[in-house]
C-alpha cells in the first residue's frame, strides 16, 4: 500500500509539473505575440527571458529591462525569479518596484502574472515620464496536413488602405439576443504560402457564438480553410465568472493557445476566429505565432484590450476564477 501510495504521489507530482510546463509554454507564446521585439529569449532550455519595457514605444524616455527565470513550479506554486536592470534605477526605486511586483504575485497566486508585471512596470515608467520633462539618457540597445490551398481562398478585408471587404447582411427586426453581432475581419498574415486571418464579433450569449460561426461558415472561402480556430470569453456578471471555450479544428492545441492569449489580455464578451489556409510548406511552431498575432492585432484594433491599470485591477478581482483549459461547452 505504501509503495502504491508513493507511486500515486509521484504520478500526481509529474502531472502537476506537466501542467505547469504547458502553462508556461502558453504564457510565453502569448507574451511573445503581445510584445514582439520587446520580448527576448535568452535561454529557452533554462526558461530565461528578458522583456524591454518603455514608457513610450516611439520615443521612449524611460526604459527598463525585466529579466525573468521561470522555475518548473511556476505558475502553480512558485513565483518567477526576476532582476530589474536600468542604468537610472536607484536602490529605493528598485525596492519600491520589487514590492509592487511581489504584491501582484501574492494577489494572483497560482496564476500567470508576467503580463501584469510588465504592465505595472510600464505604468511606473509612464508616471516618471509625466513627472519629468526629460528622461535619463539610455542607450537603445500539431502536425500540419498536406493539403492544397488555392491563393484565392483568402477573402479581402476592409481597411483604410482601400482594400475591399466581405460584407455580411444582418437580418433586421430580431431581438437583441437573436440578432447577429457585427463581424470584423483583420489584416491577413502570409508566410511561406500559408495565410492567416482573424475574424472578431462581440458576443454576450452562447447563441450568438453559434450564430457568428454559422454565418462565417456560409462563406465558402472560410469554410474551405484548412483550420478555423476559435475561442470566446463571455463574462457572467451575476456569477462574476467567465464562460469560455475554444476549438482547435484540427490544429492541435491552437484553440487553447488562443484562449490563453485572450485570458492574458483579459478580454471579455468577444469571439475570435482565426482562419488558416495551408500553403503546402510546413511552418512548425511559427504557425502558432501567426495565429496569436492575428488575434492580438484585431483585438487591439477593435479596442478590446484594457489599459494596464484596468487590466491589473480586473485580473486582481478575477483571481479566483479558474482558467478552464477544458471546454466548458461542446458543439454538436
Amino acid at each position: 500500500m505504501e509503495a502504491g501510495g508513493e507511486e500515486g504521489e509521484r504520478g500526481s507530482m509529474a502531472a502537476a509539473a506537466s501542467d505547469s510546463s504547458q502553462r508556461q509554454i502558453d504564457e510565453i507564446e502569448a507574451l511573445s505575440s503581445i510584445y514582439g521585439d520587446e520580448w527576448c529569449v535568452i535561454d529557452e532550455a533554462m526558461r530565461i527571458f528578458c522583456i524591454k519595457i518603455s514608457d513610450h514605444l516611439e520615443k521612449p524616455k524611460w526604459t527598463l529591462c525585466l529579466q525573468v527565470i521561470l522555475p518548473s513550479e511556476y505558475p502553480d506554486t512558485a513565483p518567477p525569479i526576476y532582476q530589474l536592470n536600468a542604468p537610472w534605477l536607484k536602490e529605493q526605486d528598485r525596492v519600491e518596484l520589487g514590492n509592487s511586483l511581489e504584491e501582484i504575485y501574492v494577489q494572483n497566486i497560482g496564476e500567470s502574472i508576467l503580463y501584469l508585471w510588465v504592465e505595472k512596470i510600464r505604468e511606473v515608467l509612464i508616471e516618471k515620464s509625466q513627472l519629468s520633462e526629460s528622461g535619463p539618457k539610455v542607450n537603445k540597445t500539431t502536425e500540419e496536413e498536406d493539403v492544397d490551398c488555392e491563393d484565392n481562398y483568402l477573402f479581402d478585408y476592409q481597411s483604410k488602405n482601400k482594400i475591399e471587404t466581405l460584407d455580411f447582411v444582418i437580418t433586421e427586426g430580431q431581438s437583441d439576443v437573436e440578432e447577429l453581432p457585427p463581424i470584423k475581419h483583420g489584416v491577413p498574415i502570409t508566410d511561406r504560402r500559408s495565410t492567416f486571418q482573424a475574424h472578431l464579433a462581440p458576443v454576450v450569449f452562447l447563441k450568438q457564438v453559434k450564430m457568428v460561426l454559422a454565418k462565417l461558415y456560409e462563406n465558402k472561402k472560410i469554410a474551405n480553410a484548412t483550420h478555423n480556430i476559435y475561442a470566446y470569453r463571455i463574462y457572467c456578471e451575476d456569477r462574476q465568472t467567465f464562460l469560455q471555450d475554444c476549438e482547435d479544428d484540427g490544429e492541435t492545441a491552437a484553440g487553447g493557445r488562443l484562449l490563453h492569449l485572450m485570458q492574458v489580455l483579459n478580454v471579455r464578451n468577444v469571439l475570435v476566429v482565426v482562419s488558416r489556409w495551408y500553403g503546402g510548406i510546413l511552418l512548425g511552431p511559427d504557425r502558432f505565432k501567426h495565429i496569436n498575432n492575428c488575434a492580438r492585432n484585431i483585438l487591439v484594433e477593435e479596442n478590446y484590450t484594457n489599459s494596464p491599470e484596468e487590466s491589473s485591477k480586473q485580473l486582481g478581482k478575477n483571481k479566483r476564477v479558474k482558467k478552464d483549459k477544458k471546454k466548458s461547452e461542446h458543439y454538436t
